[in-house]
C-alpha cells in the first residue's frame, strides 16, 4: 500500500470554514479553548485535572464496567477502563450514530484515529495514559439515517417500525439482513461470518457494541453507551438549570452571533430547551409553553411536576445536539474530541454552553480523510495514464482532457491515399499500355481497390473510436468507485467494500499504519 498527501485547499471539495477548521484553527480562537495541536495537549491535561475529580472517575469507571459485563474478550478495554480512576488517565473520544454494520467506511477511520492518536500521546507524555473511547449516539432516533449501507455496490437496509431512540430497538429482522450480508462472501471460513454471529445482542445498543469491540479488542478501544442511569444522575443538574432557565438557548444565540460577523456558517440551530424526553419507544422535544413543559406523547408538565420527573428518572431526560456534547464532556476525563468537519464546525458553537456551567471546553480535531484506491481501479488508471491528481477532476473533465490529449490518435490516410493514387495510376497504365479499349476494365478494377481501401478505413476507424469509448468507460468506472454519487468515497462504501475476502483484519491494520493524527492533508492510500 503507497499513500499520497494532496491539500485539501487545493481539491474544490470543502469550503473555507472546513479548511480553516483543518489548517488554521486561530481564525476560530474566540470559539475554542486552545488550537489541536500534541502541544497543546499537555495545557488541556491542566486544565480538566481541576476539573474532573474522584468521584466522577469511580462514578464512570464502575458505569463502564457494568456496560461491560457481557462483553466478550475485553480484557485490554477493561484494563483501560480501570486506568481511568487515575488521576493522569484521559480520553480522547470520537462519536457516531449506531449505524446498521458500521455504515459508511469513515466510521471506521475515526475510530482508529483515536486509537493512533492516543498511542501517539502515550509515547510523547509518558506521565500520563491516553484512552481511546467511542461514545455511542444510542439515544438518536433518526432511524432512517443510519438503517442502511452500501456494500459492493449493493444496498442493505434493516427494516423495522420501530421508534424512538435507535439504541433500545429490538433486533426483530437483523437475522435476516445478516444473512444476505453474509451470503456476499464465499468463503466459510472468513472472520467476517464470525463478526456477523458476534453482532448481536438484547437491543441495537448491544449488538452496536458487540460489533465494534469485535473489530477493535486488539486496541483497547473502550465504548461508552451515555444512556445510562447513573451518568445521567450526574448530568441531572444541567438538566434542570437547561429546563429551568433554557440557558443553553442564549448562549448559542450570542455565539452564532459572533460567527456570522466572522463569516462563519452556522451548523446546527439551537432550541429554547435543548432536551428531549426519552422513553422506549419515545423520544420527544420537550417544549417550555404556558407555564408548563408540553412533551408529545406524554402530556403536559407543571415546574414541579417534571422536577420530581427528573429527580425520579434522570434516564429518561435526553439530551439534543446542543447538549449531546457537553453531556460526554462532564461524564469523560476527555481532552480532545475528533470528528469530521461538519461535525466539528457545530462545536465552534459551544463553548459558551460550556462556560456557563464550568465545564472544560475540549480540543477539536478533524479526523483524517482517505480515498481508497484498490488495485483492479489503480490498474484502470494506468491503463488510461491518469495522474493521480486527475482522480478529483470532474468526469466530463477527465474526458475532454483525454480526447484533447490522445487527438493524435485519430487515424492520418493521407499516406494510404496517395499511395493508392499512384497504384491506380499505375494500374490503370498498364492495362490500357495492353489494350487501349480495356478503358473501362481498368476503372472497374481502381474501383474496387478503392472500396477495399475504404472498408479499411472504416476498420481501423471503428477501431480508434472504440480505443476511445474504452477509455471514457474506464473514466466512469474510476470515478464512479472513487467518488460514489458524486461524493467522498469514504461517506458512501462500507468499510467491508475493502474485504472482498472477508477478512478484515489486514486491512484494519493496515489503515491504522497508514493513518496520521497530525497530518492534516487528505491521504490516498493505493494498493499495488
Amino acid at each position: 500500500m503507497q499513500v499520497f498527501k494532496f491539500n485539501r485547499n487545493n481539491l474544490g471539495q470543502a469550503n473555507e470554514q472546513h479548511l480553516n477548521l483543518v489548517y488554521n484553527q486561530d481564525a476560530y480562537s474566540k470559539f475554542i479553548n486552545h488550537t489541536f495541536s500534541l502541544t497543546n495537549v499537555e495545557l488541556q491535561i491542566q486544565e480538566k485535572k481541576q476539573e474532573f475529580n474522584k468521584e466522577k472517575r469511580t462514578l464512570l469507571v464502575n458505569s463502564l464496567l457494568k456496560q461491560y459485563e457481557n462483553v466478550q474478550e475485553s480484557s485490554l478495554s477493561i484494563n483501560n477502563i480501570k486506568l481511568l480512576k487515575n488521576e493522569n488517565a484521559f480520553t480522547m473520544t470520537t462519536g457516531h450514530q449506531l449505524s446498521f454494520f458500521s455504515g459508511p467506511m469513515y466510521f471506521v477511520v475515526k475510530i482508529l484515529h483515536v486509537i493512533k492518536l492516543s498511542e501517539q500521546l502515550k509515547k510523547q507524555y509518558s506521565d500520563f495514559q491516553f484512552v481511546p473511547v467511542y461514545w455511542m449516539a444510542t439515544e438518536d432516533h433518526d432511524f432512517e439515517e443510519v438503517q442502511s449501507m452500501r456494500l459492493f455496490n449493493k444496498e442493505f437496509t434493516w427494516e423495522t417500525d420501530q421508534e424512538g431512540p435507535v439504541g433500545r430497538f429490538d433486533l426483530d429482522g437483523f437475522e435476516e439482513v445478516k444473512k444476505e450480508i453474509g451470503e456476499m462472501f464465499r468463503d466459510e471460513g472468513a472472520e467476517i461470518h464470525s463478526l456477523l454471529k458476534a453482532y448481536d445482542g438484547k437491543n441495537f445498543t448491544e449488538a452496536t457494541r458487540n460489533l465494534v469491540h469485535f473489530l477493535f479488542k486488539s486496541y483497547g478501544l473502550v465504548i461508552i453507551d451515555g444512556d445510562d442511569s447513573a451518568l445521567k444522575t450526574q448530568f441531572s443538574t444541567v438538566v434542570k438549570k437547561e429546563l429551568l432557565e433554557g440557558f443553553s438557548f442564549s448562549e448559542i444565540e450570542r455565539t452564532n452571533k459572533e460567527l456570522v460577523t466572522e463569516g462563519a456558517k452556522i451548523q446546527v440551530k439551537a432550541r429554547e430547551i435543548n432536551l428531549f424526553y426519552l422513553k422506549k419507544g419515545l423520544r420527544s422535544r420537550i417544549i417550555s409553553e404556558n407555564n408548563q413543559y408540553n412533551i408529545q406523547g406524554e402530556g403536559a408538565f407543571t415546574e414541579t411536576e417534571i422536577m420530581d420527573e427528573l429527580e425520579k428518572h434522570p434516564e429518561r431526560f435526553s439530551p439534543n445536539v446542543i447538549l449531546r456534547p457537553l453531556y460526554q464532556e462532564l461524564t469523560l476525563p476527555n481532552l480532545a474530541y475528533i470528528g469530521g468537519t461538519s461535525e466539528i464546525s457545530y462545536w465552534l458553537q459551544l463553548k459558551g454552553v460550556f462556560d456557563a456551567v464550568n465545564c472544560v471546553y475540549p480540543l477539536i480535531g478533524v479526523r483524517n480523510s482517505i480515498v481508497w484506491i484498490e488495485s483492479v481501479t489503480a490498474k484502470k488508471k494506468s491503463k488510461i495514464n491518469l495522474h493521480l491528481e486527475d482522480i478529483f477532476k470532474t468526469k466530463d473533465q477527465l474526458k475532454k482532457e483525454y480526447v484533447e490529449k490522445n487527438s493524435g490518435d485519430t487515424l492520418d490516410f493521407s499516406s494510404l491515399e496517395n499511395a493508392l493514387k499512384t497504384l491506380q495510376l499505375e494500374v490503370k497504365s498498364t492495362i490500357l499500355a495492353n489494350d487501349p479499349a480495356m478503358d473501362a476494365f481498368s476503372s472497374a478494377e481502381n474501383a474496387r481497390l478503392a472500396k477495399q481501401i475504404d472498408g479499411l478505413k472504416a476498420k481501423m476507424t471503428k477501431i480508434s473510436k472504440s480505443k476511445h469509448q474504452v477509455a471514457m468507460n474506464t473514466i466512469d468506472q474510476i470515478k464512479d468507485k472513487l467518488f460514489p454519487d458524486g461524493k467522498m468515497q469514504e461517506r458512501v462504501h462500507n468499510f467491508f467494500s475493502f474485504c472482498p475476502d472477508g477478512n478484515y483484519t489486514s486491512q484494519i491494520e493496515m489503515l491504522y499504519s497508514q493513518l496520521d493524527p497530525e497530518e492534516k492533508d487528505l491521504l490516498v492510500l493505493r494498493e499495488s
